[in-house]
């Protein structure tokens, strides 16, 4: 079924153009010590005008893609990148929707999403192959226990196999989540960020047929979205801000492999084989509190709904086209939050580890992190700092909290 017009294309293109040019003055920033939030809206208004500053950073994201686009479709498009990662009304007033829109609108200076040749592994291989001819020892598959820091000298105590260690510097820096440093330096990390998302990870013999008959190569390159139209997006929060999980699930499908077939072995993608990855959205971690009692988890059955809305566009169903394992098993795995949280130590299931924040100092703000000037990944202690997706501008995987930490360190040692 069609939808949109021409007239909504031009609306498409103009507000995106005007968000690239926002992309432009944000981004480099996020590489840069914090400026004052003053500071950055000068910066964005001189380049682009008020509106889309207060569209952007002053009112919900809902009333900026409501006044701009008519179709309840293309809104809705536009509305899940206010949403992955993020649970909450696309009207709410915390602006936390705005922020996870800001943040999926500005990588690269254009908001341009891209895949690492070789996939996401390419990218840890080369950071492991940085750090030993920097002289780094690098330990895997163990266990940190503790962590202590006085401001000049730190300690890191971990398990491995059945040896405890333990690591004495001058700084550390953390990649786990914030409420995970703060147990592992025995503090209470208080109420918990929730994560609200099932991820669905296929690997296929073949892309399905559609319905449309389109073809599935031209389908899936992009982003393929089931059940996300505006109004459907708003009812499914409000559903599972009530307890329930929202039927339909809204979600939408990636396949890495047609942008990049490297991240496959070389026999697998010779064959034609693809994956496809399924982020579904609205789906708190609460909903799945009694998973581990059941024989049908609310897992399965989020896993079930979100099939079936992903095969109502498919001339076939979506478990014909699964690859099969040594053992005959079809190739599809359903992860839900609290199972994020138990195998990768994401609190909640959140993969950002907590909600995002402004990439500006917090006003009001005495922690170290929020100061105007500091590089948004400060502990209390001068010489603790967090390197993940929880650092303030850190998000999910763009290095930026990494990168950002590892300035903080330099800057210090100068000072030393």
């Amino acid at each position: 079924e069609l939808t949109g017009s021409d007239a909504e294309f031009d609306r498409w293109q103009r507000w995106y153009g005007e968000l690239a040019s926002l992309a432009k003055i944000v981004a480099p920033t996020m590489l840069e010590p914090l400026p004052a939030r003053d500071e950055l809206r000068a910066k964005v208004v001189a380049a682009t005008g008020d509106r889309l500053w207060q569209q952007v950073f002053e009112q919900p994201i809902g009333q900026a893609i409501t006044e701009t686009f008519d179709d309840d479709l293309v809104r809705g498009v536009v509305a899940t990148d206010a949403l992955i990662g993020t649970h909450t009304s696309l009207n709410a007033p915390e602006l936390l929707a705005n922020r996870c829109f800001l943040y999926h609108l500005i990588g690269n200076g254009t908001g341009e999403w891209r895949v690492p040749v070789g996939g996401m592994g390419a990218v840890t291989g080369a950071l492991e192959r940085a750090a030993r001819e920097a002289g780094a020892d690098l330990v895997t598959g163990a266990e940190v226990t503790t962590v202590a820091a006085d401001g000049r000298d730190a300690e890191v105590a971990f398990r491995h196999g059945d040896a405890e260690r333990t690591v004495a510097g001058t700084y550390v820096l953390a990649g786990v989540a914030p409420a995970v440093l703060d147990r592992l330096r025995g503090r209470d990390p208080g109420p918990g960020p929730e994560g609200a998302q099932v991820k669905i990870n296929m690997v296929l013999d073949r892309l399905p047929r559609l319905r449309s008959g389109h073809d599935p190569a031209a389908a899936f390159a992009g982003t393929f979205h089931i059940d996300e139209g505006y109004a459907g997006l708003e009812a499914a929060h409000a559903t599972a801000a009530a307890g329930g999980l929202p039927d339909p699930l809204p979600g939408e499908v990636y396949c890495h492999t047609l942008t990049d077939p490297s991240i496959l072995a070389p026999d697998l993608a010779g064959r034609g084989v693809h994956t496809l990855t399924l982020f579904g959205l609205h789906a708190p971690a609460r909903l799945f509190a009694g998973d581990e009692d059941g024989e049908r988890t609310t897992r399965d059955e989020a896993v079930r709904r979100h099939l079936a809305g992903l095969d109502a566009y498919l001339a076939e169903p979506i478990a014909g086209c699964l690859t099969r394992d040594a053992d005959g098993r079809p190739c599809v795995e359903g992860v839900s939050p609290p199972e994020l949280e138990a195998s990768l130590g994401l609190p909640g299931g959140h993969i950002f580890h907590a909600d995002l924040s402004w990439p500006w100092a917090g006003e009001g703000e005495e922690r170290p992190d929020a100061q105007p000037g500091s590089w948004g990944v400060e502990t209390d202690v001068a010489n603790l700092f967090v390197c993940g997706a929880g650092a303030r501008r850190g998000g999910g995987v763009s290095g930026i909290g990494g990168h950002n930490a590892a300035m903080a360190v330099l800057e210090r040692a100068e000072r030393r």
